[in-house]
């Protein structure tokens, strides 16, 4: 067995970046930003108002009580075409244009208007609410630095930048292949000994959550020529992920079928809880990984490593984002492999949070991990651990994109 650490690094020594496509605007939420995104328009493209108000000469308003002839109107998208000469005002709203020979705005709350004379209770410096010309970027600022992960702020800065595509990378294709005689498609009726596949559902939407595309290859039996025939062909794809048949049982045959098909093995067993078994290698020019059968197992290995994987083809930061919280019970001494422990999150009487363990921790019962808050990491050989210690935690709604699962 190696350890994890080594395992997540030589899975990602054999990834490559993926290249840059471009695409619309509207097509481009949550996608990877390729390059950097420079501003082609100044915002505001001029001077505008930042109320509503009458633009006016800071000089004809150096002191309170002072009146002004209004010789016109400033509206968004059609300002006013004249100038502001001395003695005269335009009425203005907010982010129309600020008329030539003006450089303030005076509070219509502040004036008083009889026909077109119109007078100013208060003194108004130059450049009260004045919103320059590029006060927010110029043409030619840096908008998103490559990396940025396209959500809608993100969008509609590019959008406001002048961008109707955008440079992405390409999403990795995640061809997923359930293995097992057992295994029937959700929504089937399974047999006596059969039992409904979910490695696949839940890999899929991983992948979907983490910039990847998923495609589904269905399930295969445990026979030898049919899991040949599915390795064949993968030419499109950048990874392959399998679900159970990785281990070393009779019918385990997914190693030794991928093997007699060209795959060359990386390495296999982790010194990990759950998912021991996990395999890595690479077929032809596809990385494979090859996952428990146990949900659990599955599911705990893909965060750990799928999740790493695609953020690398992706240009992204692969680390974990791991937290550190107080134990809300008691943990046992652990052996030599590092534990992930399903757990949930509690309240503390003082309002901080802490992490309380989950009794049964059966890399079968899928069910406590879908309500499961986080998985708490318990290195090799930790020594038993007291109510109030702090532990390593991953939140799961962090990693798995669902944020607004636990209010972090």
């Amino acid at each position: 067995m190696i350890p994890v650490e080594e395992a997540r690094a030589r899975l990602l020594a054999g990834l490559a970046r993926k290249g840059t496509e471009w695409v619309a605007l509207d097509d481009a939420r949550g996608r990877v930003l390729a390059q950097d995104l420079i501003a082609r328009r100044d915002q505001p493209p001029c001077a505008v108002s930042a109320m509503d108000g009458y633009a006016v000469r800071g000089a004809d308003l150096a002191a309170p009580g002072a009146a002004l002839r209004l010789i016109g109107r400033s509206v968004a998208g059609h300002g006013f075409d004249g100038e502001v000469a001395p003695g005269t005002t335009v009425r203005i709203f907010t982010g129309a244009p600020l008329p030539a020979g003006a450089d303030a705005v005076a509070l219509q709350e502040d004036a008083t208007a009889e026909g077109d004379r119109i007078t100013f209770a208060e003194a108004v410096a130059p450049g009260t609410f004045v919103r320059r010309q590029g006060l927010d970027f110029t043409t030619g600022s840096l908008a998103l630095e490559a990396g940025a992960i396209l959500g809608p702020l993100q969008l509609g800065l590019a959008a406001t930048t002048g961008h109707a595509w955008l440079p992405v990378r390409r999403r990795p294709r995640a061809a997923i292949l359930s293995t097992g005689d057992e295994l029937v498609r959700p929504g089937e009726t399974p047999g006596a000994a059969q039992i409904v596949s979910s490695n696949a559902t839940t890999l899929a939407a991983m992948v979907q959550a983490w910039g990847g595309q998923p495609v589904d290859l269905g399930i295969v039996p445990d026979d030898r020529e049919a899991l040949a025939a599915a390795f064949a062909g993968l030419d499109d794809v950048d990874i392959l992920l399998t679900s159970g048949g990785a281990s070393v049982g009779e019918h385990d045959l997914v190693q030794e079928v991928a093997t007699a098909c060209g795959m060359k093995l990386d390495f296999w067993k982790i010194a990990m809880r759950p998912g021991k078994p996990l395999m890595v290698g690479s077929l032809g020019r596809t990385t494979m990984i090859g996952f428990p059968g146990n949900p659990v197992s599955s599911a705990v290995c893909a965060i750990l490593f799928l999740r790493a994987a695609l953020r690398t083809m992706l240009g992204l930061d692969p680390a974990l984002p791991v937290r550190r919280l107080p134990l809300a019970g008691e943990l046992g001494q652990n052996d030599r492999r590092q534990d992930y422990l399903r757990a949930s999150l509690e309240t503390l009487p003082d309002g901080a949070a802490a992490v309380r363990v989950t009794r049964r921790q059966d890399s079968s019962m899928f069910a406590t991990l879908a309500r499961a808050d986080a998985l708490v990491i318990r290195p090799p050989h930790a020594p038993p651990a007291s109510p109030g210690e702090l532990v390593e935690v991953i939140l799961l709604p962090e990693v798995l994109g669902d944020l607004d699962r636990f209010p972090l």
